[in-house]
């Protein structure tokens, strides 16, 4: 039977725009209780007034160990419980290696690797504990293919990949899915594409996805039936070939 998130609590990184903005979204329409993280303090308050409900908004930076913690001990303390993690939050640095810099790419992987490994970590005890939840991580395209032009970025998202299937193994059997998402090209801020008309203009030439595209993908594993994990989706525009 098709399951529904009315009513469960959801944490969502990254929340204060692009993916996590969709899904912050889609999912006050359906009835969830959100805890929304992410930087922008004010982003973060237009973004709770605008779709109401039962919003916690929490202003942290994910590339600090601590704040992580916080992000879900606040949590637990507003909704008692955590149904839902959406570990969304990344950031995108490309380039030639031979020309990088190594300070940008610790930050890179202090978001994109090991917050969420911390995240996973504190929410697990109260969903082992619960014998049950649901983990879904923001991978990308770039995390079942090293791309030419972003191959710091790629192993980040090879790192996720393999931390979602070896973590899921060992939480089945307390009735918890993980699985990941993966998108290739997508409109928004991290792809430097902010106005509407032009993220209007690339879908319609099947050249890149929505936001909210993976907003309704996520929507559509979290309400699978209990019997059923997505433990991958990969998920494209048409016209994109790798």
């Amino acid at each position: 039977m098709k399951q529904s998130i009315d009513g469960k609590v959801v944490i969502v990184t990254g929340a204060s725009s692009g993916i996590g903005r969709a899904i912050a979204q889609l999912f006050a329409a359906e009835g969830a209780r959100l805890a929304l993280a992410a930087r922008s303090t004010e982003r973060l308050e237009s973004l709770t007034g605008a779709i109401g409900g039962d919003t916690l908004p929490l202003s942290v930076d994910l590339s600090h160990p601590d704040e992580v913690d916080r992000m879900v001990t606040e949590t637990l303390a507003h909704f008692g419980r955590v149904d839902v993690l959406m570990a969304n939050a990344g950031i995108y640095v490309p380039g030639n290696v031979a020309e990088g810099d190594p300070d940008a790419w610790d930050n890179m992987i202090a978001v994109n690797v090991n917050s969420v490994f911390r995240s996973v970590r504190a929410v697990l005890p109260t969903m082992i504990a619960r014998q049950s939840g649901d983990i879904i991580v923001t991978s990308s395209i770039a995390g079942h293919q090293a791309l030419r032009g972003e191959p710091v970025y790629s192993a980040t998202k090879h790192a996720v990949q393999s931390f979602v299937h070896g973590v899921r193994r060992q939480v089945a059997p307390h009735g918890i899915r993980v699985g990941s998402i993966a998108p290739g090209t997508v409109a928004n801020e991290l792809w430097g594409v902010t106005d509407p008309a032009e993220i209007d203009r690339r879908a319609e030439l099947r050249e890149a996805l929505r936001s909210e595209d993976v907003a309704e993908a996520c929507l559509w594993m979290l309400t699978r039936p209990s019997n059923v994990t997505i433990r991958d989706l990969v998920m494209l525009p048409q016209n994109q070939d790798i």
